[in-house]
């Protein structure tokens, strides 16, 4: 991956990761529970890397995305298709809605539907569809920094 993607990449992240950073400022308030839901008219969502779908949205849930351990939605449109890449974290997965099918290196395609958890290995390149109409929604936490690098 070139220099001037890498980055891109930060910069989008960075982006993403700042009405978290803002919440986070009192460091001496005792952290509190929350959830959120992939409909919920508040979650903010964002642009994915350029490579990706022009359609494809991420939304922090949880952390930093610049830093490890970060929990985000990852939205792909119906019929659409993510180009092979890789992350430089393992994923752990959920699938919210919607039909999804991964294709890792090496090994048997997979299909996930709603309720299915899946787990990716760092550096393992992959390409994935949401092969349904309705857009597929993942829950994904990521052990180090949100990343995604296209593989040619």
């Amino acid at each position: 991956m070139k220099n001037y993607q890498k980055i891109l990449l930060s910069l989008i992240f960075m982006f993403i990761s700042i009405p978290t950073l803002m919440l986070a400022q009192d460091t001496d308030a005792p952290e509190t529970a929350f959830i959120w839901s992939a409909n919920d008219e508040e979650l903010e969502w964002a642009d994915c890397p350029d490579f990706l779908p022009d359609d494809c949205r991420l939304a922090v849930l949880q952390g930093d995305p610049a830093r490890p351990n970060a929990d985000v939605f990852f939205k792909l449109q119906g019929n659409t298709k993510a180009p092979r890449h890789i992350h430089t974290s393992a994923e752990r997965m959920v699938l919210i809605s919607g039909e999804f099918h991964v294709d890792y290196e090496g090994q048997d395609p997979v299909v996930m539907n709603a309720g299915t958890y899946a787990y990716g290995p760092a550096g393992l390149p992959h390409t994935a569809s949401c092969v349904s109409k309705e857009p597929c929604i993942l829950f994904i936490a990521f052990e180090e920094p949100v990343d995604a690098i296209p593989v040619e």
